[in-house]
């Protein structure tokens, strides 16, 4: 039997309740304060590393209003210097080293199209490298240096009659699932002149003008809602290679109906190894499988890796010595865990070697000599970085034989701790350059060996700013529920706490619902912080369903949205109140997405609160599924389709909506007019029945606004939705 061993490397004790030695307090305008870090890539030789740093600045005159901006950055890596800005126009990002360390590539919007910039680094202009008419992202280098891979979005109709992408016209093998109409016979152009009194192609060809103009959208497709509008039209993402050379043209690496996710170059410079689906003869729509294929960079010798039906193959990475490929794969449901395996590159998956762990990895790294395999994924609370230990030796023996034997020498080391969260890293030799959030600050840059010791800040983004900031600290605890799984939760006391009085209690609830909440996590880090500072506690934990936890923690919702994790979070709750310094008639609870049905879910069931928000959030899964994009969530959660007997018995049991006459908490309901993903009619039919109901509630729709309203959405609205919270809660506990 397989024994693998997993060590911690690093033990740190748990965060303990305590405040910043500042004195100010964290306040809504903060928000603005904050730089974001991410993209970070490092130099050949490891003496420099790249990256983008996002922050909020003022747009134009009006004092109110701020936007986003992206700037790329550039530190040396030797722990005595802070980073300087390589960017200073345009929105930019995406840098690449080039393999000399000499320039970088990075992306720069142009007449509203991405393209690609070079940037010598001993001093000039940026030069523009691509031109190309449907816009050109995500540079890779050649290893010679000679070539840039990048990928550029097609839309479907322009595909059909590209001369380069399809010179013969060829139309998809797969169905264009347009009505009475056979082997898409209507995509071949008839040249029929437009004429709504002429013929029946002249007529067809009149509603094809039409809807050119926008005057009709006609759906073929099942996927026909993106996050922030309906949307008739299919894209496909390709990739091409173009010289370093004035006026290149790019030439197409991929080609036909198919979608692919991403590329890099194999060492030697002559494959690419790719990831899409283009076996398949369902539509796009409909094919969930993702495939690994190879592909000599003149197009050539496409073949596939690995595949299977109803299985995803992801995240390929080749070793530096060309002789293996680290890969994750998994079956097509969301509630699932993917699994990280090794094979010899040119074996198939029958050799495969699975690294069993049970957490959804991310940015999977080799090291130089092979002997490492570094990750990161979300556990516990933060994001650790990891590595996979395949011991000394390793590219010395046979491929199979030595994956079979030495099995059991294979383990994982978890390197950085579970109260904070490294997002973006690069590895270079015994050099790691990283983004890591932490409460005492939410983004900088550090360095550290090759084991993520000797770690040191070379950034202060948002060191400066926070130093005088009165913060709060969590403390962590744990409980089991009713089916012996242990859950997590973390209680934060007011900045300004003092031991003898009592404070209203705030419970947040995170969305997903399978994402994860702790020290670690960077979304929540300035709302948490901005409770507190007004003078409440704040609570909150990863219920049953949450990821971070592995498969079965999971899986621990499904066909139970509603009461389950409602035991799990109120726990939590009661066992914070428990510590004697909440007040009671106090209580509060807010969450969006998953969470902000949750929360409608709990106040039908539980009048235990002084007043409530939900934001963004499902409240009638039936409808759901025919007005939100994450619409998969329900068969994937409740095994069928409103139209079966069984699983609409189950989500009328668990919708909220059904629930509306017990709700009579104070509540306020947020929803953006451009949310496709849960679809805003949800929040609708809320607000609606409690009104009719005579109760309490209050319901506001930011325009514009979509589903990211509250992490990445226009900053007057992320700050207004803040302030409407905090001010309605005031008016209950006030009372």
């Amino acid at each position: 039997m397989r024994k693998l061993m997993v060590f911690l490397i690093i033990f740190l004790p748990a965060i303990v309740s305590f405040s910043q030695n500042g004195k100010e307090p964290v306040k809504v305008t903060d928000m603005l304060k904050i730089k974001s870090i991410a993209g970070v890539n490092m130099s050949k030789d490891g003496n420099k590393a790249v990256f983008t740093v996002t922050s909020i600045e003022p747009d134009g005159d009006n004092k109110l209003e701020h936007k986003y901006v992206n700037h790329v950055w550039m530190v040396n890596t030797d722990g005595h210097s802070y980073p300087k800005q390589l960017t200073a126009k345009e929105n930019s990002s995406q840098p690449v080293f080039s393999p000399d360390g000499k320039q970088i590539a990075f992306v720069r919007s142009v007449d509203g199209k991405s393209q690609i910039f070079l940037l010598p680094l001993d001093g000039g202009e940026a030069m523009q490298l691509t031109k190309y008419k449907y816009g050109a992202g995500s540079p890779k280098w050649s290893p010679d240096g000679k070539q840039i891979l990048f990928a550029a979005s097609i839309p479907f109709k322009e595909l059909l009659k590209d001369s380069l992408l399809n010179a013969n016209k060829e139309i998809p093998k797969w169905p264009f699932e347009k009505p009475g109409f056979d082997k898409n016979q209507q995509l071949t152009p008839t040249g029929a002149k437009a004429d709504p009194d002429g013929s029946l192609e002249e007529i067809r060809a009149y509603l094809e003008n039409n809807t050119a103009d926008k005057k009709a959208r006609v759906f073929n497709k099942l996927n026909f809602l993106d996050e922030m509008d309906i949307n008739a039209e299919m894209s496909f993402n390709h990739y091409f290679l173009i010289d370093l050379k004035p006026d290149a043209k790019p030439v197409p690496v991929t080609k036909g109906f198919y979608r692919y996710s991403s590329a890099d170059f194999s060492p030697d410079g002559k494959q690419l190894i790719l990831t899409g689906n283009m076996d398949s003869l369902q539509h796009p729509d409909r094919a969930l499988e993702s495939e690994i294929y190879m592909v000599n960079t003149d197009g050539t010798h496409f073949r596939k890796v690995l595949g299977e039906k109803d299985k995803n193959f992801n995240s390929p990475r080749i070793s530096p010595s060309g002789k293996w490929l680290a890969f994750q794969y998994g079956n097509t449901s969301f509630v699932s865990v993917p699994q990280m395996a090794i094979i010899p590159l040119n074996g198939t998956v029958k050799d495969k070697f699975d690294i069993p762990f049970d957490r959804n990895k991310g940015n999977i790294t080799w090291s130089n000599d092979e002997k490492y395999i570094y990750f990161t994924t979300q556990s516990n609370g933060g994001q650790p970085m990891y590595r996979v230990d395949l011991s000394s030796g390793w590219t010395m023996y046979p491929p199979l034989s030595a994956l079979k034997e030495r099995d059991k020498n294979i383990r994982i080391d978890r390197l950085t701790d579970y109260n904070e969260g490294i997002g973006s890293f690069d590895i270079t030799g015994n050099k790691l350059v990283f983004v890591k959030t932490e409460v005492a600050n939410p983004f900088e840059i550090y360095v550290a060996d090759a084991t993520a010791k000797n770690q040191k800040r070379i950034s202060n983004f948002n060191t400066e700013w926070i130093v005088n900031k009165k913060l709060s600290f969590p403390e962590k605890y744990t409980f089991k529920n009713e089916k012996g799984m242990e859950i997590e939760y973390w209680v934060m006391k007011p900045a300004n706490y003092e031991q003898g009085k009592k404070y209203p209690l705030l419970l947040e609830i995170h969305g997903g619902p399978s994402a994860m909440w702790g020290p670690g996590e960077s979304s929540m880090w300035h709302e948490y912080q901005y409770f507190c500072s007004k003078g409440y506690g704040v609570v909150y934990c990863n219920p049953r369903g949450s990821g971070g936890y592995g498969l079965d923690f999971l899986r621990g919702n499904i066909n139970d949205w509603g009461a389950g994790p409602t035991s799990d979070v109120l726990k939590a709750l009661d066992k914070a109140v428990a510590g004697g310094w909440a007040d009671t008639t106090k209580l509060l609870v807010t969450g969006g997405s998953y969470a902000g049905y949750l929360v409608a879910w709990i106040i039908a069931h539980d009048q235990r609160f002084a007043a409530a928000c939900s934001q963004r959030g499902v409240y009638d899964l039936a409808t759901f599924f025919g007005e939100g994009n994450a619409w998969r969530l329900v068969p994937n959660y409740f095994g069928g389709y409103p139209w079966d007997a069984t699983t609409r018995a189950t989500l009328e049991r668990e919708s909220p909506i059904n629930y509306v006459q017990n709700i009579k908490t104070p509540y306020i309901i947020f929803h953006g007019d451009n949310d496709r993903r849960t679809g805003f009619v949800q929040s609708e039919m809320l607000y609606k029945s409690l009104k009719v109901l005579g109760r309490p509630v209050e319901y506001i729709r930011h325009p514009a606004a979509t589903h990211e309203l509250t992490r990445s959405g226009n900053n007057r609205q992320r700050i207004d939705q803040m302030l409407r919270t905090y001010e309605f809660f005031e008016r209950w506990i006030k009372k």
